[in-house]
């Protein structure tokens, strides 16, 4: 049973981010192939998420110290919780290191022992120079698009518009003050051409209902609830042509982006922040921007005006990069493989190396 540790006390929420959408994804392609997997959440009893999620099997634990008696492997996918498990763990950094000190020596002594896994090869850069070890030793397992976005059927589209969508969570690290930005750069502001739509993930939280009351006081933007499944999300994307990423990078890098593939696997093009991940997640339909530049997002928008709607021929290649299959198949081979020396094994063998006697002398024959 390969166990998927969320963060103790947060329940798993739908629709909300590419972290939930990859360890519910992961889990269900496991089971789907007869592999035992489950989510495991912690002081939340069966309060924490699994109704929307009822094709996957939840186990909820009391504490904390009881994630220590989950049979091996225990792979932790979200926070890095101090606990000692029966084997070494594994720890996915869905997200960069921490900002503060306070935070970092804790997030750093927490994943000294475990086995690292990133989800690109910039995050695997990034937290090998934050735990300074080898970037060899973290492995990559890229996230993915979920079958139904490349099977979405796109509706018919009035010629001479452009619909764009920012699909990603109310927060500002997500870049949506750039977006609000851009809107009033003479590139794009007027064209009655161009509608933008915006969802509500994330609305329900502090920061998330400040932007909602800016996105709703906007006349040029279309407000709508957030989706919850990715059948649901698919549907929204095809209803699309572009789909927007203008991640922060002053305080933020995007570790991946797994909207990014989710759009053009369902046909639409993607202007990102050529920031963190962003640019490892082109599939044919991705256009980079200058980061936390809203006239760069702007021009991007319009560079993707003029290239039009995705041909048909590159949506289905699209749709063969990141697939669920891919990603299961590189995670399994982490779990079965050899795992590389963790952080601690390494820092500990040095400091041996360190305190052993110096070599003698070489004796110099005549």
């Amino acid at each position: 049973m390969i166990s998927f540790v969320w963060s103790p006390h947060e329940p798993l929420p739908a629709g909300t981010g590419g972290s939930e959408n990859y360890t519910i994804g992961q889990v269900r392609e496991l089971n789907r192939r007869g592999v035992p997997a489950q989510v495991v959440t912690v002081g939340l009893g069966t309060d924490d998420g699994r109704a929307e999620f009822v094709d996957i099997p939840f186990v909820a634990l009391a504490r904390v110290a009881d994630i220590g008696l989950l049979a091996d492997p225990v792979v932790f996918v979200s926070e890095a919780p101090a606990v000692l498990t029966r084997e070494p763990a594994y720890q996915i950094l869905h997200v960069p290191p921490p900002l503060r000190s306070r935070e970092r020596a804790a997030v750093a002594a927490a994943t000294r022992d475990r086995t690292l896994i990133a989800t690109s090869h910039f995050a695997a850069r990034l937290w090998a120079s934050f735990l300074d070890v080898d970037v060899p030793t973290i492995q990559v397992v890229h996230p993915f698009a979920e079958p139904d976005f490349a099977a979405a059927a796109r509706p018919p589209r009035a010629p001479g518009t452009t619909r764009v969508l920012y699909a990603g969570r109310l927060t500002p690290e997500k870049g949506v003050y750039t977006l609000l930005a851009a809107l009033h750069s003479d590139l794009v502001a007027g064209d009655p051409s161009i509608s933008y739509t915006v969802t509500l993930a994330g609305a329900d939280r502090p920061q998330g209902r400040i932007i909602h009351a800016l996105l709703a006081a906007h006349p040029g933007v279309r407000v709508v609830p957030a989706r919850r499944t990715p059948a649901a999300m698919a549907a929204l994307m095809a209803e699309h042509d572009v789909v927007v990423m203008p991640s922060n990078s002053q305080y933020w890098h995007e570790t991946f982006g797994i909207v990014s593939i989710e759009a053009q696997h369902t046909g639409c093009r993607v202007v990102a922040s050529d920031d963190g991940g962003l640019p490892e997640t082109g599939c044919g339909g991705l256009i980079l921007v200058a980061p936390d530049n809203a006239e760069a997002l702007a021009a991007g928008i319009r560079q993707a005006v003029r290239a039009g709607p995705l041909p048909a021929a590159l949506r289905r290649e699209a749709g063969e990069c990141f697939t669920v299959a891919q990603s299961v198949d590189a995670l399994l081979a982490v779990l079965t493989g050899p795992r590389p020396l963790p952080p601690a094994i390494v820092v500990r063998q040095l400091e041996e190396m360190m305190q052993l006697p110096a070599a003698p002398e070489p004796l110099v024959l005549d």
